[in-house]
This record gives C-alpha cells, sequence and structure tokens, in this order.
C-alpha cells in the first residue's frame, strides 16, 4: 500500500473506464435501442472533490453513448474519448495534449481491452470484478465493486496521498 500512495502523490490526472468502472457493467438496451447506463452517485461526488483538488479528469471507453456524454458534463469532466478501439493510442494522445507524462496519470478499468493502459500509467487501479490477469497488472485493486463505490474509493485514496482529502472533508463540517 505504501507503493499506492507513493504512485498516487504524483497523479495530475485520473482517467477512467466506464462499463465495469463508472457503472456495474450491466448493459440495459431498451427495445428502441437506447442504452441506458447506471451511474452511483458517491462515485460521482467523488470525482468531483478529486477535480476540485486540482486533479484532471478523463474518461476514456470503447463504447459510445450519450448518457456518457451527458454524465460526463454534469461532473465537469471534459476529456471524453468514446468509441475508442486503441486505448492505448488514446492515453498516449491525452497524455501529449496535457503535456503529462505517464507517471502523473492513473487509470482505472476492468477488462483485458484496459491492458495496454494499465501497463503504462503511473497508478493502474482495477475492481475485483476484473479478470485475474487485469487485478495482477492493477497497482491496486478497490474493495468496491465496479459501479458501487470503487471510484469514490480511489478518487479519495489520491486525495489522501496528496494531502488534500482531509481538507476537502472539512468543508462539510463547518
Amino acid at each position: 500500500m505504501q507503493n499506492v500512495h507513493y504512485r498516487a502523490r504524483g497523479i495530475k490526472l485520473a482517467a477512467f473506464d466506464v462499463d465495469g468502472v463508472l457503472t456495474d457493467g450491466a448493459l440495459y438496451l431498451a427495445d428502441s435501442g437506447e442504452e441506458i447506463k447506471a451511474f452511483y452517485s458517491l462515485d460521482g461526488h467523488g470525482l468531483k472533490m478529486l477535480r476540485e483538488s486540482g486533479v484532471e479528469l478523463a474518461i476514456i471507453t470503447g463504447r459510445t453513448s450519450r448518457i456518457v456524454e451527458l454524465r460526463a458534463k454534469n461532473l465537469g469532466i471534459e476529456l471524453v474519448y468514446q468509441g475508442v478501439e486503441d486505448k492505448a493510442r488514446a492515453f498516449a494522445e491525452l497524455l501529449a495534449a496535457r503535456h503529462l507524462d505517464a507517471s502523473a496519470a492513473s487509470y482505472m478499468g476492468d477488462d483485458v481491452v484496459d491492458l495496454p493502459v494499465l501497463t503504462r500509467c503511473g497508478l493502474a487501479l482495477s475492481v475485483p470484478e476484473a479478470p485475474l490477469i487485469v487485478r495482477q497488472h492493477a497497482h491496486y485493486v478497490s474493495r468496491a465493486g465496479g459501479g458501487r463505490g470503487a471510484v469514490r474509493e480511489v478518487c479519495e485514496l489520491i486525495m489522501q496521498a496528496q494531502g488534500t482529502l482531509d481538507k476537502k472533508l472539512q468543508t462539510y463540517l463547518q
């Protein structure tokens, strides 16, 4: 865990997959073909707190959905990459656009398609439901499940490591 906190201290950009990370991974399709996703409000507030602490947020996902665009806008996430077939390339483009080294970025993913980013970023994060190979390549696997608090857990982990969590929590006690 000490290594995880060390890695988390230098994070300037936190990127997340959607299905299985920001959601529980279930895909709901209406008869009209519309895709419906359920997002966990505590995860959303964790993302807002992390962004307010100075860490930039991004989404990199293989699927394309209007609801992801709307959720990202609601959370103040401007860096949204949808329909991504090559996540490593999207991650590299994101780093280049932000003038960041990979060691200054975290990524949270839950499946083998996320491995190209998980193996390149400074802090690789995953969820307990992820396949073994993914969990083996993560620096930290959340206790909470995808779409059920995993994102909030890692947001607080990063903030704790950077010394911003206690100060932020104090604002709610005043």
